[in-house]
C-alpha cells in the first residue's frame, strides 16, 4: 500500500488532482472535509467552538466559516485554539483511513498545510500541485473571495518553493485541465508499478 500526500496552494487545483487520483484508483481523503466534519452541526467540536467564538459566527444555528476564518485570520491565538479542536479529530479519521488500506491499495490525503504542520514524514511520498499567482488569484475570485481574503490566505501559507522542497513529485497547473490530468496520470503509473 501507498500512503501519499497531496499538497498545494489555495487556487493551485490540488482538488481536481485529486478527483484524478480517485478516478484513476486512489482511495481520496481530503483534510478539509474532515476540518468541516470536526466541527459540524451536533459534534463536541461544534459546541466547542461555539463556546470559543460565541453566536455571532452561527449562521441559520450551523457555523458560519467565512465568519469563522475571518476571525482566525485576525487573531493568532484564536487559530491555534480552533486547530485544537479540529486537527485531533482528523488525525484520527486520517489514522483509520490508513488503517483500513490494504495490501495493493493507495490513500491519497488532500492536505493544503502539509509543510506548515511539518507533516511530510507521515507520508510514503509527497505531490505537490503548483500554479502561477494570477492563475491561482483568478480560480479564487471564481469562488467569490476578494483581492484582499486571496492575499491574506496565500501569504499565510508555506510557499511554493517550500512545497517543491519537500515533495517527490511536482504538478505544474499551468494549462489545460487535460494536460493536468495526464501529469496526474503519469504519476499514477509510477506509483502503481512500484505496489
Amino acid at each position: 500500500m501507498r500512503v501519499i500526500g497531496l499538497t498545494g496552494g489555495i487556487g493551485s487545483g490540488k482538488s481536481l488532482a485529486a478527483q484524478y487520483f480517485a478516478e484513476l484508483g486512489a482511495f481520496v481523503v481530503d483534510a478539509d472535509q474532515l476540518a468541516r466534519e470536526a466541527i459540524e452541526r451536533g459534534s463536541k467540536g461544534f459546541d466547542e467552538v461555539v463556546s470559543i467564538f460565541g453566536d455571532s459566527i452561527l449562521s441559520n444555528g450551523e457555523i458560519n466559516r467565512k465568519v469563522l476564518a475571518e476571525l482566525v485570520f485576525k487573531e493568532p491565538s484564536l487559530k491555534s485554539k480552533l486547530e485544537g479542536i479540529i486537527h485531533p479529530f482528523v488525525k484520527k479519521k486520517f489514522e483509520s483511513a490508513v488503517s483500513s488500506l490494504k495490501d495493493n491499495e493507495v490513500l491519497v490525503y488532500e492536505i493544503p498545510l502539509l509543510v506548515e504542520t511539518k507533516s511530510q514524514d507521515r507520508f510514503d511520498l509527497v505531490i505537490t500541485v503548483e500554479s502561477d499567482y494570477e492563475t491561482r488569484v483568478e480560480r479564487l475570485r471564481s469562488r467569490g473571495m476578494t483581492r484582499s481574503e486571496i492575499d491574506a490566505r496565500i501569504a499565510s501559507q508555506a510557499t511554493a518553493q517550500e512545497r517543491e522542497d519537500v515533495a517527490d513529485f511536482l504538478i505544474e497547473n499551468i494549462g489545460s485541465e487535460d494536460e493536468l490530468l495526464r501529469q496526474v496520470e503519469n504519476i499514477w503509473d509510477s506509483i502503481i508499478e512500484t505496489l
